[in-house]
């Protein structure tokens, strides 16, 4: 099918698609027939597979309740009615005048997401610190990877998804793949995986339920939630008790052995085992496995990162890789698996509070210096670090927190950990705007709504979990009445009189982008949209328009002061909140095949909404008889936080001592009205992953 080429709207693989329908209004072609997806086979992440949400992705732009209009309450307690842009952007910029001059500049806030392409995430942060003037700026990456990309960081000195192209997962002999489903986060993920099976290598998952991926592997350790630590040092453990770590490896191109060394050297097996339930012939059996491959990977994703110790147990994963010697080594690596369309480049280029374009520190002198020189202001007119996500969220409309959000591309209400809370912090604002395409349950508690364009209707980049920079292709003309955040951002930079350039071309954009990252550790100044489109993407860093990309960063040394790998020595600690007589189960969330992240988009897909219609409570058989809970039955589930109701699911496929809901839905169903807001200590990661709870019939 002829057509223009892009990529899917929904997860970090960054699928390609071609969409037909020309230059159309409102996803609908001149002939009236709706625009049509088709897979390519010239980009690897996919080769020509598209999971369901893929294949009905179009259906997102022309549904039902698409926002056409700004929409504003004239008073604090009317209806959002429509209004005019004029009216929408003067009131918002009238509000943003009246608090900061009340009340300085970190009185408004902005929150980001990791769907926005890097252009808007770049343009966003920098309106931030130079029209807004304020620290406070964080975006829902913060509950993805964070603890990833932290403790990626200080091994490695620098995060990146995958330590090579996904193609590499196909010549491994194992791959460990601890807290991912990607069988239902990312289907066409399986077939990299199902390519190395078939070459005869063993997939090995690590996840307290039997999912979809599980169940394909060859082997399932199920830990007790909150677990991973001990169960990571109980294999690293067996590794130096059995003679099989690379020491030539761990001598030549490592530091801090020796204190970890020391620490998984109390991991006795009969410990761990007790800790995390895992049987130790299991555990001996995966050590096997890595150890005997000549090429390996050890990969986390979001159940071993969404912890209040989350980027400790990505650190004792990452340590157990270390021993084997295999960052660095062709072929094999530790690499995350990034959640969001954009989750990698989203972070690098300006929305976490802690960071300025580039993976630069905002706190680090020179790196403020060359961002101001190109922004074209004074580095002490920067503002320093501000709130991470969840502490920003929990600080609206307090005595010493923001009056005003304006909010792009995220719907808290139902993706933050407590969400209770957050809609009340939301309701407490001045002033809330929100920027988007639906009204999704956090635009309808906004005093103004900007309506977006979609996807297929506007240009830019995407990095996905390769570190792989790719083309996002306008393909439709977005409805009359809808901007693009790129003109939304300009339109208000203008009124507010911002100093320097606010292009609404997102080339122009990204020119300065480039400038902006020039030698940072994410360097993306030689890569151009004319070479992505020449080369199917290009890897970062590219520190020049002659260096070919960095499709595998660690071969030489790695990024640190000293060219090593660092070891840190991490110790098991529990979950923040633990069972006890009055809570006695663990709770887990996740997501599931047919739906994305809060549901604002795949809830409104009716062939998503059917394939998965609702909430429910997965609960072990031995757990229901004891409850007297029947399959389908409503069950009400309560932490110390709120409680939620959903249909019982009754499988043998999670832990008696464990029950877990998806978090894609609002309503009484929500998952995280009952999740925890402990925070990692590094990366400011909630504790999604695990809290305490009681089941009632």
């Amino acid at each position: 099918m002829t057509g223009t080429p892009t990529h899917c709207p929904y997860c970090a693989l960054q699928c390609g698609m071609t969409l037909d329908g020309g230059a159309a209004a409102s996803g609908v072609p001149a002939d009236g027939a709706p625009v049509r997806v088709a897979p390519r086979d010239d980009v690897p992440a996919n080769r020509g597979g598209l999971c369901q949400k893929g294949w009905t992705a179009a259906e997102l732009l022309t549904v039902p309740d698409r926002l056409t209009a700004p929409l504003m309450r004239r008073t604090r307690d009317a209806p959002l009615e429509p209004c005019t842009w004029d009216d929408a952007l003067d009131r918002t910029v009238a509000g943003i005048g009246r608090l900061t001059a009340a009340h300085g500049p970190d009185a408004v806030a902005v929150f980001g997401g990791g769907g926005l392409t890097n252009e808007k995430a770049y343009q966003l942060g920098k309106f931030a610190r130079v029209a807004l003037r304020t620290s406070q700026i964080d975006y829902n990456g913060r509950f993805c990877m964070s603890s990833a990309a932290a403790a990626s960081g200080r091994a490695f000195g620098m995060d990146r998804g995958l330590p090579g192209p996904v193609t590499d997962l196909a010549a491994s002999g194992a791959v460990l793949l601890a807290g991912g489903n990607p069988a239902e986060t990312m289907p066409p993920f399986m077939r990299h995986l199902a390519d190395m099976r078939d070459g005869g290598g063993a997939l090995i998952v690590v996840d307290p339920r039997r999912t979809a991926t599980a169940r394909q592997a060859d082997l399932h350790l199920q830990p007790a939630a909150g677990t991973d630590i001990a169960l990571a040092n109980g294999l690293l453990h067996l590794v130096l008790a059995e003679g099989l770590a690379a020491e030539d490896y761990i001598a030549a191109r490592t530091s801090g052995f020796d204190a970890v060394r020391t620490v998984a050297n109390a991991y006795w097996p009969d410990r761990v085992e007790r800790i995390t339930g895992v049987p130790l012939p299991q555990m001996r059996e995966a050590v096997r496995l890595l150890a005997g491959a000549d090429r390996a990977h050890v990969l986390t994703a979001r159940g071993s990162e969404q912890h209040a110790q989350g980027t400790d147990m990505v650190s004792a994963f990452i340590n157990l890789a270390l021993a084997l010697g295999l960052p660095g080594r062709p072929g094999s690596g530790y690499g995350c698996l990034t959640g969001q369309g954009n989750g990698q480049g989203g972070r690098e280029h300006g929305q976490k509070a802690d960071q300025l374009p580039g993976y630069r520190k905002i706190d680090d002198p020179a790196a403020r210096a060359h961002v101001a020189a190109v922004w074209g202001v004074e580095p002490d007119a920067l503002p320093g670090p501000g709130r991470s996500a969840y502490e920003l969220l929990s600080a609206l409309g307090t005595p010493d927190g923001p009056k005003a959000m304006l909010l792009f591309g995220s719907n808290p209400v139902v993706s933050a950990p407590r969400a209770a809370s957050v809609e009340e912090r939301l309701g407490a604002l001045d002033l809330l705007v929100v920027a988007d395409f639906v009204p999704s349950e956090t635009a309808r508690l906004a005093d103004v709504v900007l309506p977006t364009a979609q996807w297929a209707e506007e240009s830019g980049t995407m990095t996905n979990l390769e570190g792989r920079v790719l083309r996002r292709r306008r393909a439709v003309r977005p409805p009359d009445g809808v901007r693009t955040d790129l003109e939304i951002i300009a339109a208000l930079a203008g009124r507010l009189g911002a100093p320097g350039e606010w292009s609404t071309d997102p080339g122009r954009v990204f020119g300065e982008l480039r400038r902006a990252s020039a030698g940072g550790i994410a360097d993306y100044s030689g890569i151009t949209y004319a070479r992505i489109e020449a080369e199917g993407g290009v890897f970062w860093p590219c520190p020049s328009e002659d260096h070919p990309g960095t499709p595998r960063p660690y071969l030489d040394r790695f990024p640190t002061p000293d060219g090593r790998a660092r070891f840190v020595p991490v110790e098991h600690r529990g979950a923040a909140e633990d069972v006890d007589a009055e809570y006695p189960l663990y709770l887990t969330t996740g997501r599931v095949l047919a739906q994305y992240q809060s549901g604002a988009q795949t809830r409104r897909v009716r062939a998503l909404a059917d394939a998965a219609p609702g909430p429910f409570v997965e609960l072990h058989p031995d757990l229901a008889e004891r409850l007297g809970v029947e399959d389908g039955q409503d069950v009400k589930v309560e932490s110390r936080r709120g409680a939620a109701t959903a249909a019982a699911r009754v499988t043998d496929a999670i832990r008696r001592d464990t029950v877990f809901m998806p978090f894609h839905w609002a309503g009484e169903g929500r998952a995280n009205l009952l999740t925890g807001t402990a925070l990692d200590p590094v990366s400011r990661m909630p504790e999604f992953k695990v809290c305490a709870v009681r089941i009632s019939a």
